[in-house]
């Protein structure tokens, strides 16, 4: 799994760059089958003063799970960003396990 941090408008650091890598891997403990993971922090500051993450999710077979937000420090920014991601994560998570559980095998739904 591949986790890459992009930078517009600036630089960060290495220790905070370093955290979000480590911080947005944490997101395969909720879905084993994410293949990449892009984290894209903008530091042009909005007229409120917020910078803004967005956080991209890429899983098998296409599947893509994207989070953003804005917030005066990066690191609250992506962990609101990072927030959404896992919501919807674990939504399509749970979505296929339980189609897998509702298969009707017999063709009657369950009825006699």
């Amino acid at each position: 799994m591949q986790v890459t941090v992009s930078v517009r408008h600036g630089q960060l650091g290495d220790d905070i760059q370093q955290q979000l890598k480590e911080k947005g891997e944490k997101l395969l403990h909720f879905f084993s089958r994410l293949t990449m993971i892009e984290i894209t922090v903008d530091l042009h500051r909005t007229h409120d003063g917020n910078m803004s993450v967005e956080v991209r999710a890429t899983a098998e077979h296409k599947h893509e799970f994207v989070g953003s937000d804005h917030a005066e420090d990066v690191l609250a920014a992506f962990n609101k960003a990072a927030a959404h991601v896992k919501q919807q994560v674990t939504h399509y998570k749970e979505k296929i396990q339980d189609h897998r559980r509702d298969m009707d095998y017999g063709g009657n739904n369950g009825s006699k």
